[in-house]
């Protein structure tokens, strides 16, 4: 049986010092990606622009905003970022001049709803595992508001980009069904790359672990310079993870809560199995996370701490 194959648009908005995060990912400007494995960098030449930048993501809103008159406050958003991508079973078997033009019919819809001189990038991204564009642009409204609210921010009108999105897409690709929205299931979407991070931290634990046994008084110079620059990079790694995992918090809560009202019910539907495995499965997930997160190995801990004692004392 032939698996669903769906049209997917997802929307993230933007700030501040995070702009210069998403462009740093999004045109491939680091020279390593170890926090996101999926990078596979020996394939990077064959991603692609379908709108190129002309200056920096900040910069260039900055620019547009100022250009449109637009005050704003330091919460203000000041990029909106669309996802599209589709289910990896829509890609096998097509040639990539035919992923091209799935991409460019993706970016006439946008640009249908959303003026063209306001995108900053649209770039096609080959060298992941599923191929998927980033589609950045300033949320400036036809009569020149910044309004990241208007064009993205409510349910309803989240609701309507997904019909509208799969209703232009489905024309040209039949097979494709509808993607669900986070606001209309009431799931909260944890991105990828939070896994790809936690699986980071896990690699630099056990990196760690690792050094800590190998110690002896012949190379302790040596392994703790190796110890140090590691523990600099893995805690403030984790604390970073706690500060974005505590936005979950609520959907663990309902997730859990959801789950135990699935399990009571005596006659399970079809439907109800299906979510039932679907909320078993992002529970289990969100654990993975809160473990990497919450257990930070005492050995790892005390290293950290006598590290960090050591340099007061020589202040």
């Amino acid at each position: 049986m032939q698996k669903p194959q769906y049209a997917i648009l997802r929307f993230a908005k933007y700030k501040g010092p995070e702009i210069g995060q998403i462009e740093a990912h999004n045109e491939r400007k680091k020279e390593k990606y170890a926090s996101n494995p999926d990078v596979d960098v020996s394939r990077s030449h064959l991603n692609y622009h379908l709108v190129q930048p002309e200056r920096k993501y900040r910069a260039e809103a900055e620019k547009q905003i100022a250009e449109a008159g637009c005050r704003t406050r330091k919460d203000s958003v000041r990029v909106v970022e669309a996802l599209v991508t589709a289910s990896p079973e829509f890609f096998k078997g097509k040639k990539r001049a035919e992923i091209r033009t799935f991409f460019e019919e993706a970016v006439r819809f946008i640009t249908k709803h959303q003026d063209k001189s306001t995108i900053i990038s649209a770039v096609v991204h080959m060298d992941e595992k599923t191929p998927h564009m980033h589609l950045s642009f300033v949320p400036l409204t036809p009569d020149k508001r910044l309004s990241a609210k208007d064009i993205v921010g409510n349910k309803k009108k989240l609701t309507w980009w997904q019909d509208s999105f799969w209703k232009h897409m489905v024309r040209k690709y039949p097979d494709l069904e509808r993607g669900e929205s986070a606001s209309e299931t009431g799931r909260t979407h944890i991105p990828p790359r939070l896994f790809k991070e936690a699986a980071h931290l896990n690699r630099q634990r056990d990196m760690l672990m690792k050094l800590l046994g190998e110690v002896n008084p012949l190379n302790a110079k040596k392994k703790s310079a190796e110890i140090e620059a590691l523990l600099e990079q893995y805690i403030p790694g984790v604390e970073r993870m706690q500060t974005q995992m505590r936005k979950y918090d609520a959907a663990y809560k309902a997730l859990q809560a959801e789950n135990t009202g699935l399990k009571k019910q005596v006659n399970s539907s079809k439907e109800s199995i299906k979510r039932q495995l679907e909320v078993s499965q992002q529970l289990q997930e969100l654990e993975e996370l809160r473990r990497t997160v919450d257990h930070i190995p005492p050995e790892i801990l005390q290293a950290y701490q006598s590290e960090h004692h050591t340099k007061q004392f020589e202040r």
